[in-house]
Order: structure tokens, then sequence, then C-alpha cells
């Protein structure tokens, strides 16, 4: 099996240049998606935009003394580190990974190609 292939895009010099909610959460778009993410202490996490059980904005939930993201509907809650949903309803959240630079603030998304099917 082929190794996953990540491509970067900057999101920020700084962490303090996102426009951040009361709540530690953002909105961002990069690369062409709309992305969620969560400050936590001085490190960035990041997710899909929406839940996936109901669709709920998870920028618009909260963050649990745990680090986990909640969704506003119905309070499914999911870690960022994995995207397992912790409340046990078996769902997975998409994640991504970040990563501070000299250069400044990296997100990474997984590169799909239709023809590594073929491969």
């Amino acid at each position: 099996m082929a190794e996953k292939k990540i491509k970067w895009h900057k999101l920020t010099d700084h962490i303090d240049a996102i426009g951040w909610q009361p709540n530690g959460l953002a909105v961002v778009e990069v690369g062409s998606k709309t992305v969620t993410l969560a400050r936590i202490q001085d490190s960035i996490k990041a997710c899909a935009h929406k839940c996936p059980h109901a669709s709920g904005i998870l920028a618009n939930g909260f963050l649990d003394a745990l680090g986990n993201i909640v969704c506003p509907l119905h309070r499914y809650k999911f870690s960022l580190d994995n995207g397992r949903n912790i409340t046990g309803e078996g769902y997975y959240l998409k994640v991504y990974p970040v990563e501070t630079r000299e250069a400044g603030i990296f997100i990474g998304f997984e590169e799909n190609n239709w023809l590594d099917i073929f491969r």
C-alpha cells in the first residue's frame, strides 16, 4: 500500500493572527476547504467544518475540559487527535495535521489522486 501524500498549506504566520471566537474555535478557508480550528493552549488542532452526524457547525460548539470538540446540535464529542467519537455513537470526524514551522503555521491535506487505484 502506498504511503499517504500530504500537501501542506500555510494558515498564518502566527497563532494570534487567526480570528478566534471566545470558545477557542475558528473557521478558516484553506486549500479550497472550510476547516474548524481549535486553540488548545498554544497549539492548534484542525478538523472538518461540520459534524459527521447531523452536519452541525463545529465552531458553534465548544471544547470540553479534555480538549475534545463538542457539536452544538446533539453534544457528540470528538477527539481532535484522532477524530474518534468519544461519546460512543460510532462516528469519526476528519482531522488534519497542523505544524508550526519557522515560516508559519501549516495544515496538511491528504492528496487524493483517483489514478492511484491503478497502482
